[in-house]
């Protein structure tokens, strides 16, 4: 948890596919704690191609009676089928967009937010944009995408910056 603060929480990331992975995670992490998908991220990965978007977006019920199978995955049916089709509504997002990186960075103008948040309980679950990124993601046909998560998710990709203006991290 520590190494995920200091070296990737609020830190931006515009990669295509790391876009991907951390959506992936976030999702994976509905009704889980943060803890446990970090433990699992690394499986995740291995079995699920890198969590590649353009090799994810061919997963079918074939693939997800594989995952279902395999010792130490988190065996929620419905979670596991989701990578397949979050797969096909990422690339047909960022097709639509040139990226999804210019799709969800537009949200922002491609800034990061600083809430300069000053004490924990000043950090929300989820705001307006939240709202309204995860209503966006739905019409789109994303799953495992609500307000809260969607807000986690802004966060895994420095689209908000929520460290504290005295952490050593805050930049």
């Amino acid at each position: 948890m520590i190494a995920y603060h200091d070296r990737r929480w609020c830190r931006p990331v515009h990669d295509d596919k790391e876009l991907f992975a951390l959506l992936v995670l976030e999702s994976f992490s509905v009704g889980l704690s943060w803890k446990l998908i970090l433990s699992k991220e690394a499986l995740l990965r291995k079995l699920c191609d890198n969590l590649d978007p353009e090799l994810c977006m061919h997963y079918g019920k074939e693939k997800a009676d594989a995952l279902m199978a395999e010792p130490g995955m988190i065996h929620h049916r419905g979670k596991i089928e989701s990578i397949g089709h979050n797969a096909r509504a990422f690339m047909a997002t960022a097709e639509e967009h040139v990226s999804f990186d210019s799709y969800i960075w537009s949200f922002t103008e491609g800034h990061t937010i600083d809430h300069r948040i000053v004490v924990p309980s000043d950090i929300p679950s989820s705001d307006a944009l939240s709202e309204a990124i995860s209503k966006d993601l739905k019409r789109r046909g994303f799953r495992y995408l609500g307000p809260v998560i969607t807000y986690s998710y802004m966060q895994s990709i420095g689209l908000v910056n929520d460290h504290l203006i005295t952490c050593p991290f805050h930049q």
